[in-house]
């Protein structure tokens, strides 16, 4: 490859922290001018670390970076910004209460006589930028108001107002509908064209076999290989990435539902700017199978799930499992019923970073008589009993008594799960599962909610991966605006018809809803 094509050339980048941990050794990355390049491994791989270096947040141990052919040393992120590279990152950088406007010039607002923003000419270059790249956004739309495909938009030309002309973007399409990933990889291909070059770090393959040129694929912080995207299949790079063959598709018997496990009532909640984000929303989740819940992201989702698992109190409504009402029970007590939940946020509600794998992956069962018999703990079974976990959910690991905060995304979520899944739950509340991360602990996790499903317990499973929702789910609800917009249970849906009703263009009567939930 000639040295005048590449935009970026990272060079033997390491990167070993305070606590030993590797994260890059030897790392080799380049990227041509007017390309877009995927970089994926599992979580772990030391993907993210070597973007962070990219883009200043990070100081590699050894290593060089050239831009367009000259060395150069990225101290901060305004100095990579400076040098025409912006990244948007995978949990958006906006503040809600400002406009589109002010988000996109924040930083370097224009200003009126020195001191006030000169909001006209924030909104004029706004609409300039959006025009010029076809990322047409409304400059005075508050941003708390938009849909979520329209705040990748403006992250989006919050790069480009800067200079960016080599965009990092990470996980970008994870809260996205199809309708609204199909879209932005127009939007990303017109840049293309445009001369600029674009990093895509996915987990999904799918996507990267649509999109992208050419591939980097990391495992264990080494770059395992450059391919060509046409010249290699979603099998091949799912072994490169994990270091063996992956079960791409979940296999699942037929579901065989027994009794009524979970019934939801009726359930309204206002937020607190008054507005109503679950409006009337019942059904039903039996034993034996798995109800999946899809949606945008913001269309009642989160509501329901705090409601379900004590974090929030509805405004009217009510949430029963085993016939006991959930609505203002303590978590302790939800637990004691048989639920188990895995939380959307796993660092804030799923673990506790400083504490040991050990300590986390038992710490919902420290009062059983087989871990604590009178006033001292039994350390022994507690070490068996936390190894055992360790081992059948494949937690990569020095020993159990690592700080979980020292593990990848991936691993602290085979933790939770470990956890949550080995506390002979009759319903499993499962919120975004396999969000951010990588494809051999997303196939353990499928497989195992299958398996528990499949041996009498209820799962509610909410996932903003369609794909993930439609292929593990055996009757589906999709939500929109805080209502059901439809319930199926055939199994005859596909991607295009549930963005219909994710996005309101389809919505069914509330009979059919009412009939079809079991509720």
């Amino acid at each position: 490859m000639e040295e005048q094509e590449l935009v970026v050339r990272m060079e033997k980048i390491s990167k070993v922290y305070p606590n030993g941990i590797a994260a890059n050794r030897d790392v080799d990355f380049s990227v041509k001018k007017g390309e877009i390049h995927a970089l994926i491994g599992e979580n772990g791989a030391g993907k993210s670390t070597l973007m962070k270096i990219l883009f200043g947040l990070e100081q590699p141990t050894d290593g060089n970076i050239y831009l367009n052919g000259e060395k150069v040393t990225l101290a901060s992120p305004l100095v990579a910004i400076s040098k025409g590279i912006g990244m948007v990152h995978q949990h958006f950088m906006l503040v809600p209460s400002l406009t589109v406007a002010e988000n996109i010039v924040l930083g370097m607002a224009p200003k009126k006589s020195g001191i006030f923003i000169d909001n006209k000419e924030a909104v004029r270059l706004t609409r300039e930028y959006s025009e010029k790249y076809n990322l047409h956004v409304d400059p005075d739309a508050r941003v708390a108001d938009i849909a979520v495909g329209m705040k990748q938009k403006v992250e989006i030309l919050k790069a480009l107002v800067r200079g960016a002309r080599v965009l990092i973007l990470d996980e970008p399409t994870a809260v996205l509908t199809t309708q609204e990933t199909g879209e932005l990889f127009q939007e990303l291909k017109n840049l293309k064209e445009k001369g600029f070059t674009i990093i895509f770090i996915s987990h999904k393959l799918k996507e990267i076999k649509e999109l992208t040129d050419r591939i980097t694929i990391m495992r264990s912080g080494l770059s395992v290989g450059v391919y060509e995207t046409d010249s290699i299949s979603e099998q091949e790079i799912s072994r490169l990435m994990v270091g063996r063959d992956v079960v791409l598709k979940v296999s699942k018997t037929e579901s065989v539902p027994a009794e009524t496990v979970l019934t939801v009532n009726d359930l309204h909640y206002i937020n607190e700017w008054d507005k109503k984000t679950l409006n009337g929303v019942s059904f039903a989740v039996r034993s034996g199978e798995i109800v999946g819940i899809a949606g945008v992201e913001g269309n009642g989702q989160r509501e329901l799930v705090d409601i379900l698992f004590g974090l929030k109190l509805p405004a009217s409504g009510d949430a029963r499992v085993s016939g006991q009402s959930l609505i203002g029970l303590p978590q302790a007590r939800i637990r004691h019923l048989g639920v188990s939940y895995v939380p959307e946020d796993r660092m804030t509600f799923g673990v506790a970073q400083t504490a040991s794998i050990q300590e986390n992956v038992i710490s919902d069962r420290y009062s059983r008589k087989e871990f604590n018999n009178g006033p001292l703990f039994n350390m022994k079974s507690l070490h068996k009993e936390s190894d055992k976990l360790i081992v059948d959910y494949a937690v990569l690991c020095k020993s159990r008594s690592q700080e979980v905060g020292m593990l990848s995304g991936g691993n602290i979520q085979k933790v939770v799960v470990a956890r949550e899944f080995s506390s002979d739950p009759i319903l499993i509340i499962a919120d975004q599962p396999t969000r951010g991360i990588d494809v051999g602990a997303t196939e353990l996790i499928r497989k195992r909610l299958v398996e528990l499903a499949r041996a009498g317990c209820a799962v509610l499973l909410v996932s903003a991966d369609l794909n993930e929702v439609m292929e593990l789910s055996d009757s589906l609800i999709v939500m929109y605006n805080g209502r059901i917009a439809g319930y199926f249970d055939d199994g005859k849906w596909d991607d295009v018809m549930m963005g219909e009703y994710m996005l309101g263009l389809k919505s069914q009567s509330d009979e059919e809803i009412r009939r079809a939930c079991h509720a």
